[in-house]
């Protein structure tokens, strides 16, 4: 074989095992971060060095789970106009070599949480999170409700393992902020799916929803998760710990919101890292309010 024929077979595969990994989805796990910032310890190197490992796990362990789910999926992807380009589906990447890479950072998961020192709550955490989405790899995806809380548990149990391996406390209203907001974010991915059921009839649990039911809770949700915000910004708690100009963050939340909102009523598919991603004004918008709110708080 020609070594630049060879060269870029090789390039191939590389890609395509980056593609398998969806690094980009990694930003949910930002999430895993949000303990330190409430408990104001941003600037302590000592909890950074506990959590840094614990959010590569989550990486590595988020990346397993999207490569079993292309597994279990490659057969209805290959006839999706958009999914059947993913890496197993399109044969990039056999399946052989994506179940050696489940192992592969299952294991590194694993390793990177012993780094953490955490107690056994953060193993059964982890345990939690894999055994849940596995399950709705193999089929609870296709119960309706139950298969977003399962999305929506994703981001509430980032934020638990976040406070765990730190060992802190979160305010019950900043959790309640993450589980509403999560459930904003997956019934809007259901729901634009649904927009998309004539062109694409791939998803089964889309036949037992219809588009008022997800519409009105996807904006009750939004509007629950914007109070209970609200309710964190001015708990007494928060304003002794941080301080009481964080009220001025509500508005600039909703504006996020609300341009997010506008994606997902356009010709989004609804999955929350394509809509930040795709939108450069949201990208922008939300590092500005990730500014703003460090600023208030730290200076």
């Amino acid at each position: 074989m020609e070594p630049e024929k060879k060269k870029n077979i090789v390039l191939v595969k590389m890609i395509g095992y980056i593609k398998l990994l969806r690094m980009h989805h990694y930003l949910k796990n930002v999430l895993i971060l949000l303990p330190l910032i409430c408990a104001h310890l941003l600037t302590s190197w000592e909890h950074w060095k506990l959590l840094i490992p614990g959010f590569f796990a989550f990486c590595a362990l988020s990346s397993a789970i999207y490569i079993f789910n292309d597994i279990k999926d490659k057969d209805k992807d290959k006839n999706h106009p958009r999914k059947c380009h993913r890496p197993i589906a399109s044969g990039a990447v056999s399946l052989v070599e994506a179940i050696i890479i489940i192992v592969l950072l299952v294991g590194l998961g694993v390793f990177l949480n012993f780094l953490t020192k955490a107690n056994y709550v953060s193993w059964i955490i982890l345990g939690v999170y894999l055994a849940l989405n596995v399950g709705y790899s193999l089929g609870l995806k296709n119960i309706p409700i139950l298969d977003v809380i399962i999305l929506a548990s994703g981001f509430f149990v980032r934020t638990f393992y976040g406070a765990v391996i730190i060992n802190v406390a979160v305010s019950n209203w900043m959790y309640l902020t993450v589980v509403m907001l999560s459930f904003y974010l997956g019934l809007g991915k259901r729901r634009n799916e649904l927009e998309q059921l004539k062109e694409n009839d791939t998803r089964d649990v889309l036949k037992a929803y219809n588009h008022m039911f997800l519409d009105k809770f996807m904006y009750v949700s939004l509007a629950l998760g914007i109070v209970f915000y609200s309710l964190w910004c001015v708990d007494p708690v928060t304003v002794e710990m941080l301080n009481n100009r964080l009220i001025w963050t509500i508005p600039f939340a909703v504006a996020l919101a609300m341009r997010y909102s506008l994606n997902v009523e356009g010709h989004s598919d609804g999955d929350p890292i394509e809509v930040i991603f795709h939108d450069k004004i949201l990208l922008v918008g939300g590092g500005a309010f990730l500014i703003a709110f460090m600023l208030l708080v730290y200076l």
